[in-house]
């Protein structure tokens, strides 16, 4: 409970009860956002920033702009499930790949069928693709499809 009429700065109080959260919580694990605060405990969205500031700091968290501040210093791999969507797909697509669901010199999941299967937009699903691409998993055929690299070209695991 904050109490804005102690001695002690109400974003330094916010931030003491925002380290009781995150010494419970595994390394990687989103904290509310600047908003959410300013709902939970009614006070500026300034407030809050100021206490997120003073954690990230102490390098208790980090914020990834777009993305959100996570438990733990930069750099500190997030849980999958708090990964962006487009990162799941494509973590989805490489686990087949690495377990022969998906052979080389063959088609991955159209993306509509990635668009229906993880109920994401055509963008996201695109994206997941992309990111496949970039990494080297995956290589496209234009008016073809999209399909598993040869293994000897897979990246390092």
């Amino acid at each position: 409970m904050l109490d804005p009429e102690g001695v002690t700065h109400i974003y330094i109080q916010l931030a003491s009860i925002l380290r009781g959260r995150i010494a419970a919580s595994p390394p990687g694990t989103p904290v509310a956002s600047e908003a959410e605060l300013q709902q939970e405990f009614r006070i500026a969205r300034s407030t809050a920033r100021r206490a997120i500031q003073v954690l990230r700091e102490d390098g208790l968290v980090h914020t990834i702009p777009g993305d959100g501040t996570f438990v733990g210093p930069p750099g500190q791999p997030r849980h999958m499930e708090y990964w962006p969507a487009y990162q799941r797909i494509a973590a989805g697509i490489t686990e087949r790949i690495l377990a022969g669901s998906l052979l080389p010199n063959r088609r991955i999941p159209s993306e509509k069928v990635l668009m229906e299967q993880y109920g994401v937009a055509k963008a996201t699903a695109r994206k997941a693709v992309a990111h496949l691409r970039e990494q080297g998993w995956v290589f496209t055929v234009p008016s073809r499809g999209t399909y598993v690299s040869p293994q000897e070209t897979w990246p390092k695991t």
